[in-house]
């Protein structure tokens, strides 16, 4: 899970144990409700006699492997395997979906590649990140209580689920339709996200790494054109996903295309920009420098600095 995907885990998080308790309730119902409705057209697995539909399996892995990997957290008391343990998920719901599927074919395969891919680029980025800094302090206040770190670790599992809900129904699902303009215009997109993303956080690890850069904030490469290149690329990578799977999706399918409203508006209105712009604004409010950052250079969208 990314830094804005952990804030807004940290927010819910908050309140009484009862109300906490009825967050995970309330992760559990809407993650079932999308794969209830991706999974009509979709592939089935019959256990103990009952029908399943194969999203449910992939919903009860999400939410296994995070709360399986939550115990020993706890008791530990670190966050070192959070991010790894997202990335994770992201690769096995998607190996399990292509397994579980019926005759997958190139787009099944393709749409299981990029996001294994993508997800085992950022949890090893994100993991040695944590690695090389000894800790994240922003579970510091979370990881003594126990139902807080669990409902970090639940609303992980959503995230996953709901991000990939595009590409899982398309994997599993019954209609298959050879690739078309449509699908490679989404690999297309995929790939310009993906560069974007992964250049975007080796440029700014970069600058963060060079001592004389304590407690500046980066404005050359791609982060002279956007303030936040990375999530540009992420958004449009996940877009792309969409675009690949779109095509064999049908009915009660296309509920799963929240997959890309959902990251837009995690990072552009619930817990991304808005929260990294206000920690941004208390560090940097009173230098003129970060006043005209703000002023020539696009919020999101990457475009030449304004004169």
């Amino acid at each position: 899970m990314t830094a804005h995907q952990h804030t807004n885990s940290q927010s819910a998080a908050k309140g009484s144990p009862f109300q906490r308790m009825l967050v995970i309730l309330f992760c559990l119902l809407f993650t079932l409700a999308i794969a209830l409705a991706g999974g009509q057209g979709g592939a089935n697995v019959v256990i103990a006699g009952v029908t399943v539909p194969a999203l449910m399996i992939c919903v009860a892995l999400s939410f296994a492997i995070n709360w399986i990997v939550f115990l020993p957290s706890w008791l530990a008391q670190t966050e070192h395997f959070f991010d790894l343990t997202g990335s994770l998920c992201f690769i096995s719901l998607s190996l399990l979906a292509l397994t579980l599927s019926e005759a997958p074919d190139l787009r099944a395969t393709l749409l299981t590649a990029l996001v294994c891919l993508w997800a085992m680029r950022l949890g090893s980025f994100l993991f040695w990140r944590v690695r090389k800094d000894g800790s994240d302090g922003r579970f510091d206040a979370i990881k003594p209580v126990f139902s807080r770190f669990l409902v970090t670790w639940t609303i992980q599992a959503v995230w996953v689920f709901v991000t990939s809900a595009a590409a899982l129904t398309a994997i599993t699902s019954t209609q298959r339709v050879e690739m078309d303009t449509i699908a490679w215009v989404g690999v297309a997109l995929w790939l310009i996200g993906f560069v974007m993303e992964v250049t975007a956080d080796l440029q700014k690890r970069r600058f963060r790494s060079n001592p004389a850069n304590h407690g500046r904030f980066i404005t050359s490469g791609l982060w002279a054109w956007s303030r936040h290149p990375n999530y540009f690329g992420e958004i449009v990578l996940w877009l792309g996903i969409a675009l690949v799977a779109a095509p064999v999706l049908q009915g009660w399918q296309l509920f799963s295309l929240i997959s890309p409203v959902f990251v837009i508006l995690l990072l552009t209105r619930v817990s991304g920009i808005p929260l990294l712009e206000a920690r941004a604004q208390k560090r940097w409010g009173d230098d003129p420098e970060w006043h005209a950052y703000r002023q020539r250079t696009s919020r999101l969208i990457p475009r030449p600095p304004a004169a």
